[in-house]
């Protein structure tokens, strides 16, 4: 197993601490992984097997424990004649009906250090959030960002170029279990297809009843084909009637709604810059990786420069910014990031290939009055200077840089 460095170190900052550690994210992201080198880590340290409880509710081994009072039961009768300080793991456990009422009771009695994980965004339902009265912190697993991609490959023996990699990584995106089979179309898009077919059919359709399994399939191939661009439930409702398909628009915001939950798709909000407000239509959806789209339609080199930017909107997520879409009268800026004081203005392109493009990307970031860090990041090696002090970066070697903006843009790797 090979760590995620800040996510164990993230992990490690709340350990023994009275909040339960909650890890969301995408299925096969890395969160079982993080919790097995957790435990690994408490073993390390000392922590006696029998003070560590790992349950995997993807496991047949634990298929009893399928309430609240099973996870309960389960617990206090694993433990009744354990003594010391005590850890309890338990993956996916959104399987495990109203399972916060065990959860909220365990952390009361303060019987042990809680770690768990869920595939779904509503996992942290609002009763959830009544029960522990702000006794837990989320930590949400992301898939690979670049510079993790590049250290799982380095840790398998492979070197390659930034291209070479770079490449790969647009292709096969970042779930950590691609890393187990030779990088290769045959091989890896089966993969993801398998891990697809799981997400849609076990955390969507059977979770959420649905019957019109058909037409869910089109709206995912719809927000698949769009990733980055403007959409709404009205855009793909006319969509399919234009394939003299019906659907309401409410069953598409439904299906959305479903897709975003597991994490297949991720919704970024449009922030009007001079009015200063989120605005409530026209939102952009992401891909929660993008190698889970090729594996479902295909990899396609004409759609690069909705991937570019899908790439940047994670790695921002991932550095912990929140991201908004930017929009300025009719200009739109691709992304302005947020994390504490910090705000940044970005401007993704495949290649600016004239002046014409060129005067695009910077004339919207130059008709912002004020003084925040602007980064026009595109696919040119040799980007030459900036503008007015917006910066330009070669895209993969942004994505390269420390997590330090007084670090991005300043020559190339």
């Amino acid at each position: 197993m090979i760590p995620r460095k800040s996510y164990l170190n993230l992990l490690a900052k709340f350990q023994d601490k009275p909040v339960i550690k909650v890890l969301s994210g995408l299925r096969r992201s890395g969160k079982s992984t993080l919790l097995k080198l957790m435990m690994e880590r408490l073993k390390r340290d000392g922590v006696s097997s029998s003070n560590v409880l790992y349950i995997d509710k993807e496991s047949l081994e634990f298929d009893a424990i399928r309430t609240y009072r099973d996870l309960q039961r389960f617990v206090t009768s694993r433990w009744k004649s354990v003594e010391g300080w005590k850890y309890l793991f338990v993956d996916e456990i959104q399987e495990i009906e109203s399972w916060e009422k065990a959860i909220a009771s365990l952390s009361g009695q303060r019987l042990a250090d809680i770690y768990i994980s869920g595939s779904n965004a509503h996992l942290l339902a609002s009763d959830l959030a009544t029960l522990l009265s702000g006794r837990y912190v989320e930590i949400p697993v992301l898939s690979l960002t670049f510079k993790e991609f590049v250290q799982f490959r380095s840790a398998k023996g492979a070197e390659a170029s930034i291209e070479e990699n770079f490449s790969l990584f647009l292709k096969y995106g970042g779930l950590p279990g691609i890393h187990e089979f030779e990088l290769a179309d045959d091989v890896v898009f089966q993969y993801l297809y398998s891990i697809f077919n799981t997400i849609l059919y076990k955390d969507i359709v059977t979770r959420h009843k649905i019957r019109d399994t058909a037409m869910l399939d089109r709206i995912v191939r719809f927000a698949f084909d769009n990733c980055g661009s403007v959409t709404s439930a009205q855009r793909i409702s006319e969509y399919m009637k234009s394939q003299r398909l019906r659907v309401t628009t409410d069953t598409v915001l439904n299906y959305l709604g479903y897709l975003t939950s597991a994490f297949l798709l991720r919704r970024a909000r449009r922030y009007d810059i001079k009015g200063k407000r989120h605005l409530e239509v026209n939102d952009k959806y992401y891909l929660g990786d993008v190698g889970l789209r090729h594996g479902f339609i295909g990899y396609r080199d004409a759609d690069i420069a909705g991937l570019l930017e899908n790439v940047v909107y994670l790695e921002l997520l991932h550095r912990g910014y929140s991201v908004s879409i930017g929009k300025l009268q009719t200009k739109e800026v691709d992304f302005i990031a947020e994390r504490g004081n910090e705000k940044l203005y970005i401007q993704v392109c495949y290649l600016l290939s004239d002046a014409r493009v060129e005067a695009r990307e910077f004339s919207t970031l130059q008709a912002i009055d004020d003084n925040h860090p602007k980064f026009v990041l595109s696919m040119d090696r040799d980007w030459g200077e900036g503008r007015e002090g917006i910066r330009r970066a070669y895209l993969p070697a942004f994505l390269l840089t420390p997590e330090s903006v007084s670090d991005f843009g300043r020559g190339a790797p």
